[in-house]
């Protein structure tokens, strides 16, 4: 990041100091430690279980004794348990297992338990019921050891820096049982899950950071500081900049705010090839709140539009994971910031604005304004060629009416698009590929403009939001747009592994598909 004399360096340096403990992209998690036994200091052991067709219960996991095993399924039958999934016991332990008590979790069926998400689901819930118990052990490991920890740390995961007297719990320390903790295997599953685990709790800790502590600038220097610490390359635009440039979305969209606009580019360079080209492209939609401009939205629920910078978040914590995982690519990221305010300098339905790269969009809605700010942003990133190009954004309320509040909805190259659906919804993240209808290409033209930001219907608004970013993509990138209004934040309860609030939804998608252009290109 370019720093403008000691007064811009003292600025970062303040602001580093004073950012809440839950910040950092390496914030403190649940020690984690591979092991073959129970240890005397464990107070839990949390376990898996299954039932058979005739309704048979059964512990998961190598811990038990034959004996201790029955002595479990009696106590578990006396409690009314049927071993469906997600049904929680805790019940004391067999006398002789060196723990004081066990909490079961139901799994389904054998094969039932064997599906990862099922699992991470089950670790989840079960971290959120022993909030108060410092020392774990588990045998879900044995089933599926990342599963495990992605369940138990995402679902254990609390954002309470903003309270004035946070309920102060001890470290916790999770033993995963496995047959061979020391083998090279069970110490690299380890070590991907963590790194995967931090970044998405480095961009719900974005998403949750409060509007008034989390806007353009300030959400700028928090990227790039954590980027730089990864030793990933890093460079913000400022308004000035930008204004120079020929961003005008961004300008646009940020010019009714008394905190500016900021665009920030980041690199990761993966490759050991110097002059290999960028494999992947990413973009994400980094509005630090939404009130809607001019057209502004109605005030019931307002609060959550300290949500609609969830895309850039995410797109933060995917590269922060390639550069921990030290994955073989070259990767980008564009990061458009911007506060949506009305104001007498906000600008107005009726304007015309002229895009980074030279298209012009004549703005009917300022409340569609996330997709302004990336038509510059995904231009910029095209600039550098890549082969693919991700970009995510909490863009439509039109995605929950079609898909719900948990499924992104997957729009793009048809090819790409279906990949990074299937991809998704492997990782229990739940993409769902959707068209891109000629028609309504046809409702974004405008009489006075290349194109409008909205179309004059309410038809297919998730569809006409993702034709309108196709305008701005280079026809031979292979593109994916992650549509993910609801499933960045949670305002219902919690469930699974999913917390109230910021989810990180789609960080792990991302993530599983950087890693799948490593291996099949």
């Amino acid at each position: 990041m370019k720093q403008r004399g000691a007064s811009r360096a003292e600025k970062v340096e303040t602001l580093i100091m004073n950012q809440p403990k839950h910040s950092d992209p390496a914030a403190p998690l649940p020690k984690l430690l591979l092991d073959s036994a129970l240890r005397q200091a464990d107070e839990v052991l949390l376990v898996g279980v299954t039932s058979s067709e005739n309704g048979e219960l059964k512990a998961v996991g190598s811990a038990f004794s034959p004996r201790q095993t029955e002595e479990l399924a009696r106590s578990l039958r006396s409690v009314g348990a049927k071993g469906k999934a997600l049904e929680l016991f805790r019940l004391p332990a067999p006398s002789d297992l060196n723990v004081t008590s066990v909490l079961a979790v139901g799994l389904g069926t054998e094969e039932e338990s064997e599906d990862p998400e099922r699992i991470r689901r089950a670790a989840g819930i079960a971290a959120r019921a022993l909030g108060d118990v410092s020392n774990i052990a588990t045998t879900l490991s044995e089933l599926d050891l990342g599963a495990t920890v992605e369940g138990f740390v995402l679902g254990g995961y609390k954002f309470d820096a903003y309270k004035s007297a946070a309920q102060t719990e001890g470290a916790k320390q999770l033993r995963l049982l496995v047959d061979h903790p020391r083998s090279a295997q069970a110490k690299a599953d380890l070590a991907h899950a963590q790194s995967v685990v931090e970044s998405v709790c480095a961009a719900r800790d974005f998403v949750n950071t409060p509007p008034n502590h989390l806007y353009p600038d300030s959400f700028a220097i928090r990227v790039v500081t954590f980027a730089k610490a990864l030793g990933v390359a890093a460079e913000v635009l400022d308004e000035k900049q930008l204004a120079k440039g020929g961003y005008g979305g961004v300008v646009g969209v940020g010019q009714g705010s008394s905190r500016p606009p900021r665009l920030v580019k980041l690199e990761y360079r993966g490759r050991k090839d110097k002059n290999a080209g960028v494999d992947v492209a990413l973009v994400g939609k980094g509005v630090t709140f939404d009130t809607g401009g001019i057209s502004i939205k109605p005030a019931a629920g307002m609060e959550h539009m300290t949500s609609d910078m969830g895309g850039a978040a995410a797109v933060a914590g995917a590269i922060f994971a390639a550069a921990k995982l030290a994955l073989p690519l070259n990767i980008t990221a564009t990061l458009p910031m911007v506060e949506n305010m009305p104001s007498s300098t906000a600008q107005r339905p009726g304007d015309v604005i002229t895009h980074y790269g030279g298209k012009t969009t004549l703005v009917i809605n300022t409340d569609a304004e996330g997709r302004l700010i990336l038509a510059d942003a995904i231009v910029s990133a095209c600039e550098r060629d890549p082969v693919y190009l991700i970009d995510v954004a909490t863009l439509t309320g039109a995605q929950m009416v079609a898909l719900g509040a948990r499924t992104p909805g997957v729009m793009g190259t048809e090819e790409f698009r279906d990949r990074v659906s299937e991809i998704s919804r492997s990782v229990g993240e739940g993409g769902w590929s959707m068209p891109l209808p000629e028609e309504l290409a046809d409702d974004l033209k405008s009489p006075i403009a290349d194109l409008a930001n909205v179309t004059n219907h309410r038809n297919g608004g998730m569809l006409s939001a993702a034709l309108f970013l196709k305008e701005f993509v280079s026809p031979d990138v292979s593109w994916a747009h992650l549509d993910v209004a609801g499933p960045a934040y949670n305002t219902g309860s919690a469930h699974g592994y999913t917390p109230k609030g910021g989810t990180g939804v789609p960080v792990r998608t991302l993530v599983a598909v950087l890693e799948d252009i490593v291996q099949r290109g």
